[in-house]
């Protein structure tokens, strides 16, 4: 069977690079005796809110946006690390200085998270998922940290793909998989319905 040329050329190949909780594994890269440690940043033992967990503190529950005295309490050992967001900045800089070798469609969503479209690559690489393995390796060796990533043709579902295999990892979702995965997706996946609304249409069937 023929394949249509123009059919190929028309599906995007978009990438989600999220860095794989970023301003906890740069504290833990900067502070050797953070790593392998629960750490929290932002907030502290008796007040404010966690902005980044590590993957450690992560195992006990912890997350971003968490009341800091409930992150304690989940994870007696919790270490609260104050943020420097001026060395995020800087890190984030020399990703999106990677991101730019390959493509001038970027589309950053926060310091540790893009959108890059390849499908008409500076590199002229034909294969998303080899993009982005090279994508994150050169973040590697730049500046220490992981990155997972997600591959598919539309920014939705590579942000959903880029979840799938986190941390350090990366997962496509192609034209072929995509309506099926979309539709086993739980409501509360898609953008705009928070909490209540996603109760009330799980209810409601």
């Amino acid at each position: 069977m023929s394949l249509d040329r123009s059919a190929i050329v028309s599906v995007r190949k978009i990438i989600h690079v999220d860095m794989d909780a970023f301003y906890a594994s740069v504290e833990q890269r900067d502070n050797p005796q953070l790593r392998g440690k629960p750490i929290a940043v932002g907030g502290s033992a008796a007040r404010g809110v966690v902005a980044a967990a590590s993957y450690e503190a992560r195992a006990f529950g912890v997350h971003s946006a968490m009341p800091s005295v409930t992150a304690k309490r989940k994870c007696p050992d919790l270490i609260f690390v104050p943020p420097r967001f001026d060395v995020y900045r800087q890190v984030s800089h020399q990703i999106r200085e990677i991101f730019a070798e390959y493509t001038p469609l970027i589309e950053p969503l926060s310091l540790d998270e893009a959108y890059l479209d390849v499908t008409e690559n500076l590199k002229g690489m034909e294969v998303a998922t080899e993009i982005a393995l090279e994508i994150r390796a050169k973040i590697k060796a730049a500046t220490g940290l992981n990155a997972s990533a997600g591959i598919s043709y539309n920014k939705f579902l590579a942000k959903m793909a880029s979840d799938l295999n986190k941390p350090n990892g990366q997962a496509v979702i192609t034209p072929k998989n995509g309506p099926g995965f979309v539709e086993a997706l739980p409501v509360k996946k898609f953008h705009g319905v928070g909490p209540a609304t996603a109760e009330r249409m799980q209810r409601h069937g």
